[in-house]
């Protein structure tokens, strides 16, 4: 009699761990310029590896992964006499275990700069009103002090900042181009396009449910109503 065999099943592949993502922006119009929510979130994976490839200084944040954030503003970047190149911003944002924003460029997929803010600036001021401006997210409304006067046009540009919950909306001017604000979980988002010269910065009003204004940048001490 002939001996009988038996084949073990094969081996079973470990399924591919899917890759972390971040939480949606609360409206598709803070996806600008074409950029797809996919390319949002590569971008940002691509600012997180930037961030860990650096030396590491004492007391430096973990700025952690993907999925802990939520995408905020992702639009098209010009590049300028400073930073030569187009490219996309991807702003993003996380509340836990502390709060962080970071601003992160990226140019050919590439991210090329990273800016981040840990914790509440608007905490440490303590007569700051309803709407507070992010006092480091220039870069999305501005082009290089060295091409002041000269700027590329048409220009996309983006403003961010916090909201306190007694704000039901935000407008916002910069020259010849206006917007009216998304309100996404505490931050307010807006964005335009500009196809002037402009020496002063973007100008916001805050208004309650009711139309009442709460918040003008005109009477804001802390806020930079001219630019550099």
């Amino acid at each position: 009699m002939a001996g009988s065999s038996s084949r073990a099943p094969p081996p079973t592949a470990s399924p591919t761990p899917s890759p972390t993502r971040p939480a949606r922006p609360a409206t598709t119009g803070q996806l600008l310029d074409g950029i797809t929510f996919e390319q949002a979130a590569d971008g940002l994976e691509s600012c997180l590896d930037y961030s860990r490839s650096g030396p590491t200084h004492p007391g430096e944040t973990d700025l952690g992964t993907a999925d802990g954030y939520r995408i905020i503003l992702a639009m098209n970047s010009t590049g300028d006499s400073n930073a030569p190149g187009d490219g996309m911003y991807v702003v993003a944002v996380q509340d836990a275990p502390q709060s962080t924003r970071l601003i992160c460029n990226v140019r050919d997929g590439e991210a090329q700069g990273l800016n981040t803010s840990v914790g509440n600036d608007a905490d440490v001021i303590p007569d700051e009103g309803p709407v507070f401006v992010d006092p480091n997210g220039g870069k999305l409304y501005q082009q290089s002090i060295i091409d002041r006067g000269n700027w590329k046009l048409p220009f996309r540009w983006g403003l961010i900042g916090t909201v306190e919950p007694s704000v039901a909306k935000v407008t916002v001017s910069y020259g010849n181009s206006s917007s009216r604000a998304v309100l996404d979980h505490g931050w307010f988002v807006a964005s335009g396009v500009l196809n002037e010269q402009v020496t002063l910065a973007p100008h916001i009003k805050g208004y309650d449910a009711d139309g009442k204004l709460l918040y003008d940048s005109d009477d804001d001490k802390y806020y930079q109503r001219t630019l550099p």
